[in-house]
């Protein structure tokens, strides 16, 4: 057996921009898979904060025969522990709220939230707004 010569011995220069290439590729298949599961996560996550919300709401509906004056209404009676992060704006104080219509017989009477969306201005990966979620 003879010992390989320099000229053998190695990666060509070829071969490398090959490799690095198929890296480079490989890593950007690989991020784009990880944002979107980031994003898919995130709005799987405002879907839930804003189902439970609105079922704090009608459980504080049915209990009191009222709506609850804000969202920190729900923490102070117990309803929930905290008012969640909206996942997408990244603060608790972001959530936009919808008035209940004033009661007949009762128009002195703060009518309350009714309803609770994100106050993001961002479009989900289906193209709907999150603003717009029922």
């Amino acid at each position: 057996m003879t010992p390989r010569s320099l000229s053998e011995r190695g990666w060509t220069l070829i071969e490398m921009v090959v490799v690095m290439a198929l890296i480079v590729v490989l890593a950007g298949l690989a991020t784009a898979q990880y944002q979107g599961a980031v994003q898919r996560s995130k709005e799987a996550v405002l879907r839930e904060d804003l189902f439970r919300m609105r079922d704090v709401i009608d459980q504080y509906y049915a209990d009191k025969n009222k709506y609850p004056a804000d969202l920190g209404a729900l923490v102070g009676d117990g309803y929930m522990r905290e008012i969640p992060k909206d996942p997408m704006t990244e603060s608790a104080d972001t959530w936009q709220t919808t008035l209940a219509e004033p009661q007949p017989g009762a128009a002195a009477a703060d009518p309350g939230i009714f309803d609770v969306k994100s106050g993001s201005d961002q479009t989900a990966l289906d193209g709907t707004r999150y603003a717009d979620w029922e």
